[in-house]
């Protein structure tokens, strides 16, 4: 696993076509995962399980955890040019 959460803002992992990016303040996930019922998804799942059981890790050792936090990036709304 190449990803360390909460350590950079530039690490993924991509399983299929779900990718988890690494952040200082969040770790984001899109797309989809297959986890088809043979030894490819097997293995699949395996990597997902691990990516989120660091994520836990990562959380529950943390011992200034805040309530929550703010988003880094301000999310804006774009106008639809096709309508």
């Amino acid at each position: 696993m190449v990803l360390k959460p909460y350590a950079d803002n530039a690490a993924s992992v991509t399983i299929g076509e779900l990718t988890l990016e690494n952040g200082q303040d969040c770790v984001t996930l899109y797309g989809r995962a297959n986890l088809t019922r043979d030894k490819r998804g097997l293995a699949q799942a395996h990597v997902l399980k691990a990516v989120l059981d660091a994520i836990v890790h990562a959380l529950e050792t943390d011992p200034t955890l805040p309530e929550t936090v703010t988003p880094s990036k301000p999310v804006s709304t774009v106008k639809n040019p096709f309508i």
